[in-house]
């Protein structure tokens, strides 16, 4: 069998639905699994309509209602009923908030959940009116089980065991199975959703759990490129990453696909291959565990990650001490700051984040142990690819840099074997990224650059 994950912007309207429906057809012989997010904007609808029913005391359901109504009505289906029965639970859940004036993290679970019932039973249907044995199920009846930490829920790992044993059923009795993405049930019954990446988790976790052949992840894009397109307009399609290249890819930038989302699949080494829904002829990208020398480029991608803070913290007091860098992580804990990059010296430790926190308050407390500098309006710069050949991609990172008069302000390499990262001001940012791709990837000699 295989997984075939459909994005919001894949099954956004009747069209995209017919459209994903050829694409189906063509994967028959695969006994495929389908899982979905809601569609178009539907998720952001409903929050909306949460916002107004908290807000405002008024329910109002309308942008959700036309969407799916105009596509039922435009694909000819027989399900206005079962539709309809959503909208109406959906509206005295509404009306709960609208009467008590709160939104819990459980409700708001219970709510945005509405956008993927809808969608795979609007697919589901219009696959069975062309012929497919397709049925629609929540992800909960096939045994997605989750802890109860609302809108950012874990699956626990009995869902190894539950998911293969109801989905391998259901592909075995012919049935093509169209599951909600994002949503799974805790154990007290009580619906939640997955968090970032959650759709694609979804999909992965089945994929991974069944030891299906792969699974495919359709989205609005050919798949990860070599660059940001909105940056390097030529930016190429990367046809092979493994999945420790993929997740620093996205840690830095390129939002294809959340690592969370991947971790099942690295856990069973079951291929994930990205694929474009607009342009299905696009090869894609395929992840796996490794590639052949064959495959492996020096460098497989470059990204950037905007809006970071640089703080560097200096103290002689780090010469010979234990425990100071874990004084220093204990402050950025309590202000709940994640940090990207890390360099260390004797007595000195520079680091990054991002700047939406309140800058003052922690210099404040760091100033206690330290002496401190921040630095806003940073960028990182990450070079993915093979870093048994760093020392070369080194060599041409810091010329491209020289030639364009770039000064680089920290660089990290060392922990992850895939990425080599370095700040630069964020206005220095897209011309570095830009320069870094001629070069590697463009062929082109380096001094032609600033001509």
């Amino acid at each position: 069998m295989i997984v075939m994950k459909f994005g919001g912007s894949s099954v956004a309207d009747a069209s995209r639905i017919r459209h994903v429906a050829d694409i189906v057809k063509t994967q028959l012989a695969k006994k495929p699994a389908l899982v979905l997010s809601a569609m178009g904007d539907t998720t952001d609808h409903l929050l909306e309509a949460a916002n107004l029913a908290l807000n405002e005391g008024k329910v109002d359901i309308k942008l959700v209602e036309k969407l799916h109504k105009d596509t039922v009505k435009s694909l000819k289906l027989p399900v206005q009923k079962e539709i309809n029965a959503l909208f109406d639970e959906l509206t005295r859940l509404l009306s709960g908030i609208a009467l008590i004036r709160e939104l819990t993290p459980k409700t708001k679970d219970y709510l945005v959940s509405f956008g993927e019932r809808l969608s795979v039973r609007i697919a589901a249907a219009y696959l069975k009116s062309i012929g497919l044995n397709a049925r629609a199920f929540d992800a909960w009846e096939l045994g997605f089980i989750s802890d109860s930490n609302y809108t950012k829920a874990e699956l626990l790992k009995e869902s190894w065991d539950t998911i293969p044993n109801k989905v391998q059923q259901q592909i075995k009795g012919n049935v093509l199975p169209v599951i909600t993405g994002f949503l799974a049930k805790d154990e007290k019954g009580t619906i939640t959703t997955l968090g970032r990446g959650g759709s694609d988790l979804s999909a992965t976790m089945i994929a991974a759990a069944c030891r299906a052949e792969e699974v495919q992840v359709w989205k609005d894009v050919d798949g990860i490129l070599t660059a940001d397109p909105r940056i390097v307009n030529n930016a190429k399609p990367v046809q092979n990453v493994t999945y420790d290249e993929a997740a620093e890819l996205a840690y830095f930038g390129a939002q294809v696909l959340h690592p969370r989302a991947m971790l099942p699949c690295m856990k069973t080494g079951t291929p994930v291959l990205v694929k474009n829904s607009y342009n299905i002829s696009a090869p894609g990208t395929r992840i796996e565990q490794t590639l052949t020398a064959k495959k492996s480029p020096p460098v497989r991608a470059i990204t950037s990650k905007h809006n970071v803070t640089l703080v560097d913290i200096v103290s002689t007091r780090m010469l010979g001490q234990h425990g100071f860098l874990a004084e220093v992580f204990s402050i950025f804990s309590r202000y709940n700051i994640s940090v990207d990059m890390v360099a260390t010296s004797e007595v000195s430790v520079s680091l990054t984040m991002e700047t939406a926190f309140d800058l003052a308050e922690v210099k404040k407390e760091l100033n206690k142990i330290a002496s401190v500098e921040i630095k806003t309006g940073k960028a990182i710069v990450s070079i993915i690819g093979n870093v048994k050949r760093s020392s070369e991609i080194l060599a041409r990172a810091f010329r491209i840099c020289q030639l364009i008069a770039v000064t680089v302000q920290m660089i990290s390499q060392g922990a992850s074997k895939v990425n080599i990262s370095f700040i630069v001001n964020d206005t220095e940012a897209a011309e570095v990224v830009k320069a870094l791709h001629m070069d590697f990837f463009d062929a082109l000699d380096t001094v032609k650059i600033n001509s």
